[in-house]
């Protein structure tokens, strides 16, 4: 949402290597300019990235290598508090990422022989939609790691583990879902089941791109998600708790 940017400090960064600061406003920023400035509808339209480089053209702007396609880069304003919290822009789903860093070098540094091949896949391009969409053959089961969504109406918690009964795709694997819940069970791992109808996954891009496979989608709950977000330490160990102990069930 476009509200959640703007007055973000950001970074231009050219395809040539150069940085440039900026902020994201709207094209109406201030109070006593603009009567409608509250009123303002928050849009792609309406916003602009207002550099902090003394132009006054296009041809200013492009001199300076700057160009359309050229990335823009939010502050991530990462916070770790001490009742355990942590916000931070990109949460979803670097949360996620950490967890499976941290599984593999607890699953290494602990000699943990695995009852069955594991792959771990980092994609950045989980959210343009086909960044599941190529996987090791032998795939049998594909579990994504992403992330619930607490909010008003929802079951997800930022403090448990979050598993993914169904969301825009459709319903993920109900044998699959039922291994992860009675692993949480057994295991004592706190966890919520919810359902996400505006939300997509690794895991269905898989499908979409023809693997017959089993697939789950889990994760800490991340409040806020593609805003300023925000988790907890206790959903990010219950995620890697449900992790590993799936990794070494037969």
């Amino acid at each position: 949402m476009m509200n959640s940017i703007e007055g973000e400090n950001c970074t231009i960064e050219t395809l040539d290597g150069k940085s440039f600061s900026a902020t994201i406003q709207t094209i109406k920023p201030s109070v006593h300019i603009h009567s409608d400035a509250r009123d303002l509808k928050r849009e792609p339209s309406n916003m602009e990235v207002v550099l902090d480089e003394k132009v006054n053209t296009k041809d200013d702007v492009e001199n300076l290598g700057i160009d359309v396609g050229d990335f823009i880069t939010f502050d991530p304003r990462i916070k770790f508090t001490d009742k355990g919290f942590i916000k931070s822009r990109h949460l979803d789903d670097k949360a996620s990422t950490a967890i499976l860093l941290y599984a593999i070098k607890y699953i290494t540094e602990n000699n943990l022989v695995l009852p069955y091949t594991v792959n771990f896949l980092f994609t950045n391009h989980e959210e343009v939609g086909h960044g599941g969409s190529f996987i090791p053959d032998n795939t049998k089961e594909f579990i994504a790691v992403d992330m619930g969504a607490p909010g008003s109406g929802q079951n997800s918690s930022e403090y448990t583990v979050c598993i993914c009964a169904k969301d825009s795709s459709g319903p993920y694997d109900l044998d699959l879902r039922k291994k992860l819940t009675n692993t949480c069970k057994s295991k004592n791992i706190a966890y919520k089941t919810d359902i996400y109808p505006n939300y997509g996954s690794d895991a269905s891009s898989a499908l979409r791109a023809g693997y017959d496979i089993k697939t789950a989608l889990i994760g800490t709950g991340v409040y806020a998600s593609h805003g300023y977000e925000r988790t907890h330490i206790d959903g990010i160990l219950c995620t890697l708790d449900l992790i590993l102990n799936y990794c070494m069930e037969i």
